[in-house]
């Protein structure tokens, strides 16, 4: 049974992300027993209209048009920063000065200097009994989770290759409008830092290594888009006619990359060195709407997973089956990681319960005094190999060793 202690939270941001965190936030406590109980006490956006018309749908009981008021209040315990990544390292700093928990979304910010500051107050924070979490949300799908359950028990040996792609296509009509994902100076990268990061964390996640070098191609196809909506002479959302005026598209819409994993080991050296990685982001594949995909493979053993199928996990046993090749199981049983409080077994989840997983994991971290995961250091890291991406992009491809391997 869900604790009557409230933890009180209040959002920054009620786009897609402020959508699904809600949604998270309200269901987390009606299927999951906490430690402390959610309550949505304020939503905080910079339009005061439409603030109120998202907090009225979303189920939020108060509205703040300024942050920094948000964070003033004394009925507010955490915050759920769900806005583009310029913003992140102001509003987050804040937060845990304030002594406010705090949930960020990915990637955790524009630059690896941003986020080193964002790590450093975590950690300072976290000594006062305030904690923090990175929002990979894709590590809390049950059968990403048994994945990684699978290579911690040792089932798949020694790790050798790992694949990961994500794929989608929603900006492969050149006419479709600017974003602020399509501008540097607001989201840090394109599809590298919006879908990249995810495969980043989840390939070091699932196999338990850092990725301690890379070589890279970043390509911009589309490089000037029509401006719409309420963002012309920035990006914009919805349609755009042929005679819109255009803006300049200042991020990569692919990146392409080859990596080392350091083997679990600070050095990477001897007989545990890494395995050997191949990385694909873009937002130009046709027909791939959510195709984020991970596939290892080690010695004894492989698996395979892509989210557009994401009750299934794909794994391959060489011992118990040589013969046969992958063998598909169906992640509804309830003692996978998540489901045993769900849906009678067959019954599949959607991508909506992996916010809903988040906030179960952090709730329950606070409730305990312990540092959730992600914790910002862990972001940092994946932020770190985001930049040694784009060093390696403009230096011709050159082997980029990532900060800190």
């Amino acid at each position: 049974m869900t604790s009557t202690t409230p933890l009180r939270v209040g959002m920054v941001g009620y786009a897609f992300m402020g959508a699904a965190h809600s949604h998270a936030w309200r269901t987390a406590p009606r299927f999951f027993d906490l430690p402390l109980a959610p309550e949505l006490t304020a939503l905080c956006g910079r339009n005061d209209d439409g603030v109120r018309a998202a907090a009225a749908k979303l189920g939020w009981g108060s509205v703040e048009t300024d942050w920094r008021r948000l964070i003033e209040r004394d009925d507010i315990d955490l915050i759920d920063i769900c806005t583009p990544g310029n913003t992140h390292a102001e509003i987050a700093i804040a937060a845990l000065e304030a002594g406010k928990h705090v949930l960020c979304e990915k990637p955790l910010a524009n630059s690896v200097a941003e986020a080193e500051r964002m790590a450093e107050a975590a950690r300072a924070a976290a000594e006062r009994g305030v904690f923090s979490m990175c929002g990979f949300s894709y590590r809390r799908t049950p059968a990403l989770a048994l994945a990684r359950r699978m290579v911690a028990d040792g089932r798949l040996g020694q790790i050798r290759h790992v694949r990961a792609q994500y794929l989608q296509d929603w900006l492969s009509d050149e006419n479709a409008p600017m974003t602020w994902r399509l501008d540097k100076a607001k989201s840090g990268s394109g599809s590298l830092g919006d879908i990249g990061a995810h495969s980043i964390d989840a390939a070091q996640w699932v196999t338990g290594q850092n990725i301690s070098g890379v070589s890279a191609l970043l390509e911009t196809f589309v490089h000037e888009r029509p401006l719409a909506g309420d963002l012309v002479g920035l990006g914009g959302h919805g349609d755009a006619g042929d005679d819109a005026p255009r803006g300049t598209v200042t991020v990569d819409d692919a990146a392409v990359f080859s990596a080392r994993f350091d083997g679990g080991r600070p050095d990477g050296g001897g007989s545990s060195a890494g395995a050997v990685g191949v990385f694909e982001a873009t937002r130009f594949a046709l027909g791939r709407k959510n195709a984020m995909r991970l596939e290892v493979n080690g010695t004894l053993g492989s698996l395979a997973f892509d989210f557009e199928d994401m009750n299934v996990l794909s794994v391959y046993d060489d011992a118990q089956s040589p013969d046969a090749g992958f063998r598909r199981i169906f992640v509804t049983e309830p003692e996978h990681p998540y489901v045993g409080n769900w849906w009678p077994t067959g019954h599949g989840l959607g991508y909506e319960h992996g916010f809903t997983h988040q906030v179960v994991d952090l709730v329950t971290a606070i409730g305990a005094g312990e540092q959730p995961s992600p914790s910002f250091a862990d972001a940092l890291q994946v932020q770190r190999v985001l930049e040694a991406v784009e060093a390696s992009a403009l230096d011709e491809s050159r082997w980029t060793k990532v900060e800190g391997a």
